[in-house]
């Protein structure tokens, strides 16, 4: 166990009276999982709020070759969830404490069948699996991508819900659940989609905040074949007895819809308390853009390719689906399979010595999706540019890290333009806030402050929206928002233009 939080002041309720209650997050990235305890403390009597983490599982995720395509091992996947669940009531109740509720976030787009027995059909295919590019011109000539876009306002990816779900056959009697919905499901019994998550797939309306049924009756899918939505804060359901029983928890236990999708929790927690900011939640991806209360659905939108996702509270993240440090890490893994393996502060510390100016790919290329020998693609692509870059995990490191950089100064200036917004602060949340070469360097670019961490953002969000359904707290994203400001130490860098 570790904790992961500055301030470790027990739970306590509004009043300032001790609650002993508790919230469990299940927080899944692409690369790994934790289940973390949250404890709250609303700002009362004076004293300053805070949220604490204490990280009681840690698990590794990642895709496998199975049955002719990448896919998620869920069944592995689950079960360290329950894992982790009995890791948090064994915690919780050492310390005298009660579980409120679970919440559960993790990645995108991606989805299981479920059959009327409840029975997971097959293991979930991943995103990085290149099946549904077949199937984005047949989508295409059955819905007009500028209609997909006035309508859903999300962002043009190939491995968007859309398109994997048009390569699927035989669907009748069966159930698509994303994949927080579908740990949710497991835990309940209860069937639900969370509205974050949804608007994700390229079959949610922007405006009304449903589903854009008639874009399923156009592709041939049921309108019924996700289940109904639900919004973060309301209760999906509480424990099947068999998995309390497993877990350690009481029956009687809730599943808390919050932001499911792991940037709209990570957004939640973004600690900014007044004006217009942008933000980045860097991690595997990079997702990069501006808080608003209304989609932007313009043609010139959809030409920048950017993305209206909904957020807690009814928000918009909109935002650019961009490479991020999925492009490092992969870059380690294959140094480390040839016997190279640097410590990541000594390879960063060695790429910012060099010098600026150096050359520079596009991250959001697609030969970068697939797992594969990295630093080969990477030079590859630098010398189809008619550029050179050395066979050196310093240059290799520093030429992510300037091409990052770059892409979110570009990112940040097409969603001002096209929201029409200025901004003067960017904060960097999640794993990329911990790295002090990509900060500078993005405070470079973009000549903006750039505010860093917390680096445990999206746990912050999802336990915070469960703390304000049971209670605890209370008020909208900024009150919610003061909360993380208070809890943790955070970083700023000004732009240092010797450096560009």
């Amino acid at each position: 166990m570790s904790r992961t939080a500055s301030h470790a002041q027990g739970g306590v309720d509004g009043g300032g009276t001790s609650a002993r209650s508790v919230f469990a997050a299940v927080d899944i990235g692409a690369s790994s999982g934790r289940v973390i305890l949250g404890r709250v403390r609303d700002a009362g009597a004076g004293a300053a709020g805070s949220v604490e983490l204490e990280t009681v599982h840690r698990f590794p995720n990642g895709v496998v070759e199975l049955d002719g395509g990448l896919r998620w091992d869920f069944d592995a996947l689950f079960t360290e969830v329950l894992a982790g669940l009995s890791a948090a009531a064994t915690v919780a109740a050492l310390q005298g404490e009660t579980i409120t509720s679970i919440g559960i976030d993790t990645w995108a787009v991606d989805y299981g069948l479920v059959n009327k027995a409840g029975e997971l059909t097959a293991q979930p295919y991943s995103y990085r699996d290149d099946r549904s590019r077949a199937a984005v011109a047949p989508v295409h000539r059955k819905l007009d991508p500028a209609r997909l876009y006035g309508t859903t306002g999300l962002q043009f990816l190939q491995f968007n819900t859309l398109y994997q779900l048009a390569t699927e056959r035989d669907l009748d009697g069966l159930q698509a659940l994303l994949i927080p919905d579908l740990i949710a499901f497991l835990l309940t019994g209860v069937r639900r989609t969370e509205s974050t998550n949804a608007s994700t797939t390229g079959l949610f309306d922007a405006v009304a905040g449903e589903w854009a049924t008639e874009f399923l009756t156009a592709l041939g899918l049921r309108k019924d074949l996700f289940p109904p939505l639900i919004e973060p804060g309301e209760t999906v359901g509480t424990l099947l007895p068999e998995i309390a029983s497993r877990v350690g928890l009481p029956a009687g236990t809730t599943v808390v819809a919050v932001g499911s999708h792991d940037t709209a929790s990570a957004v939640a927690a973004v600690p900014a308390l007044e004006g217009d900011f942008a933000y980045i939640s860097s991690g595997t991806w990079s997702l990069v853009g501006l808080e608003l209360d209304q989609p932007v659905l313009t043609e010139a939108s959809r030409a920048a390719n950017f993305t209206n996702e909904r957020g807690v509270d009814g928000t918009i993240r909109y935002l650019r689906n961009m490479g991020g440090l999925w492009l490092l890490s992969e870059c380690q893994r294959t140094w480390a399979a040839e016997g190279h393996t640097p410590e990541l502060a000594d390879l960063l510390a060695a790429a910012a010595a060099l010098p600026p100016g150096g050359p520079q790919i596009n991250p959001d290329d697609s030969a970068f999706i697939a797992p594969d020998n990295m630093p080969h693609r990477i030079r590859a692509t630098v010398r189809h540019t008619g550029d050179l870059l050395p066979d050196d995990p310093a240059a290799i490191t520093r030429c992510i890290m300037d091409s990052l950089a770059t892409g979110y100064a570009r990112a940040i200036a097409d969603a001002e333009r096209l929201a029409d917004r200025t901004v003067d602060v960017v904060h960097i949340v999640g794993g990329g806030s911990q790295n002090r070469l990509l900060c500078q360097l993005t405070a470079d670019t973009t000549g903006k402050k750039v505010v860093a961490g917390p680096v445990e953002a999206t746990a912050v969000g999802n336990v915070l929206v469960q703390a304000r359904a049971a209670g605890h707290v209370s008020g909208g994203l900024t009150e919610l928002r003061r909360l993380v400001v208070s809890s943790h130490e955070l970083q700023a860098f000004t732009p240092q233009l010797s450096r560009l």
